[in-house]
């Protein structure tokens, strides 16, 4: 029986499939379901920038509406359970996460911006979360903001967090960026522990016949595994930090070929909404089997087996791809 166990940010996990946020872990009977399937550790659904600051908003309105009318002021008061509440509900659900589950539970915060907001770090460490996810997700519509003034804010980002806890910090990244071997280099200097690869960004789509733009959410398959595969394969070694591949992971040989890329965990949510969390068991099931048919002994052997550092082509991962590529179909016609 081949060996799982990995190592992520410093925690030791018994096998390298970690469940992506999604609203699979928006409840706690989903997070037990999915540790007796197998599921080395959960990062929970995110707590976005946008939620909290609405919040605490809604907040301060209602407890300064009418305060200095008169003394009997005090009832215009509003029930604080009723506030803050989807912050509140998250950290309670950290707290009994931890209770309940013997595998690490990592906190997600979605923004961008420093500020306030970011005390909330602080308290996900505090309500017990091993780890944490900053996702950085965000499309750059300014055409007044340059490049180099947006990730100087988001590496400054980082550090914020950074500063604000002691336990383990990932950064989730966008594949979009000019240079992103050199961007995942200083977001690695500002903090971050391990990189999350990558963020899927859900494309809005247009209603004509109602003229409306609406959300549009489609579920990963295999071939998503790509775009994160190639990056990994590349960073693997080249910056001192813990890589996750996610966004494609739907079978047993999706995660090996992470592993082999360099991957230290590999995270999957799509196909567990689609085909049920017992699936979890499956795919461990389906690496172990490739694993004894390849005479794989451990994980930690075929980590960074194939990344562009080991294989015999380096640049197969480059531009050469892209040639090679072009004439898959020359003898089609």
């Amino acid at each position: 029986m081949p060996d799982l166990k990995t190592k992520y940010m410093n925690l030791d996990l018994k096998n390298p499939l970690v469940a992506s946020a999604s609203t699979l872990s928006k409840k706690l009977d989903g997070m037990k379901e999915m540790e007796d399937a197998g599921i080395s550790a959960i990062v929970l659904y995110s707590l976005f920038e946008e939620e909290i600051i609405h919040e605490s908003l809604e907040l301060n309105h209602f407890l300064l509406r009418g305060s200095e009318s008169y003394a009997e002021a005090i009832t215009y008061f509003p029930d604080l359970g009723q506030y803050n509440s989807g912050a509140d509900k998250y950290l309670e659900l950290i707290r009994k996460a931890k209770a309940a589950l013997s595998i690490p539970v990592i906190g997600s915060l979605n923004g961008l911006s420093s500020g306030g907001w970011l005390d909330y770090a602080h308290r996900i460490e505090q309500a017990g979360a091993d780890a944490l996810v900053l996702n950085m997700y965000f499309v750059p519509t300014d055409d007044g903001v340059s490049a180099q003034i947006l990730e100087e804010s988001q590496i400054q980002l980082v550090k914020d967090v950074r500063s604000g806890i002691k336990i383990p910090l990932a950064v989730k990244l966008s594949p979009f960026y000019s240079s992103l071997a050199h961007f995942a280099g200083q977001i690695t200097q500002a903090g971050a522990a391990g990189l999350v690869m990558f963020n899927r960004f859900y494309q809005p789509d247009l209603d004509i016949e109602e003229l409306e733009v609406k959300p549009h959410l489609a579920l990963s398959t295999s071939a998503d595994l790509l775009l994160p595969l190639r990056w990994i394969a590349i960073l693997y070694s080249r910056i001192a930090v813990d890589l996750a591949l996610t966004s494609g992971v739907h079978h047993g040989t999706d995660m090996a070929k992470g592993l082999m890329a360099g991957a230290s965990v590999v995270m999957t949510a799509s196909e567990l909404i689609e085909k049920g969390i017992p699936r979890a068991s499956g795919m461990l099931d389906e690496l172990s089997r490739w694993m004894d048919a390849h005479e794989y002994e451990s994980v930690a052997q075929m980590k960074g087996s194939m990344s562009q550092r080991a294989v015999a082509e380096p640049a197969a991962f480059e531009r050469a791809n892209y040639m090679k590529a072009l004439t898959l179909f020359d003898n089609r016609y």
